[in-house]
């Protein structure tokens, strides 16, 4: 199931012009806001799939009924670009458990890419809710990588990705190489992938956008 909250009209449409805009993503910490408060939005939105329970809790004047989650998520972020969109996530699921995944990519002669996956922190997953976050789902290579080599810590019991922008590609890779059932969560959908694997229009890349050029 795909997601695309963008064809809706809200405040994340605002969100989705500014990091697009080369002008304003020329300040970093106001890419690196948006993307987080991008985060937020579509863990709001995503966490109205999860599983709730009822459950007491005492005021100072009486009990109130409430629902409450069940069970708290993990969030995996793809490092680095991951880390903005990973703390808009952890700002609304406050009690949820993290695990950590590097992946880069290697363009080789011919344009051919391949996709690295060589560090990985996580709790155990067996039975739980995962939500991945990565802001550019180009590919969906190192989402599909990152899903695989997770599996060593345990089988999540229902997937969820996130990402503020992905190509059309990358959404049909994803839908076919993880689970039936995973739910995909994007802001945006963007019809072309060019020869270097890169979004259009996109935004660049996000992890330099947020973080600084790298070597």
């Amino acid at each position: 199931m795909v997601h695309e909250l963008s064809k809706s009209n809200s405040i994340l449409n605002q969100f989705i012009t500014e990091i697009r805009n080369k002008d304003v993503q020329k300040d970093p910490l106001r890419f690196r806001k948006n993307l987080e408060r991008m985060g937020e939005i579509m863990a709001y939105e995503l966490s109205k799939k999860l599983d709730y329970a009822e459950t007491k809790v005492e005021t100072p004047l009486g009990i109130a009924t409430v629902n409450q989650l069940k069970n708290q998520p993990v969030i995996a972020s793809i490092l680095r670009a991951g880390l903005t969109l990973h703390t808009g996530i952890l700002n609304f699921f406050d009690h949820a458990e993290n695990a950590f995944i590097s992946a880069y990519r290697e363009e080789k002669d011919g344009g051919e890419i391949k996709v690295h996956v060589e560090y990985l922190a996580s709790p155990d997953l067996n039975g739980k809710t995962l939500i991945i976050a990565d802001p550019m789902l180009a590919t969906g290579q190192s989402m599909s990588l990152v899903y695989e080599a997770i599996l060593r810590n345990g089988t999540p019991a229902k997937i969820h990705t996130v990402s503020a922008i992905a190509s059309r590609q990358a959404i049909d890779y994803v839908s076919k190489h993880l689970p039936t059932g995973t739910e995909i969560w994007v802001a945006v959908i963007d019809e072309e992938l060019n020869s270097n694997s890169y979004i259009v229009p996109g935004i660049g890349d996000a992890g330099d956008l947020a973080f600084g050029l790298k070597l």
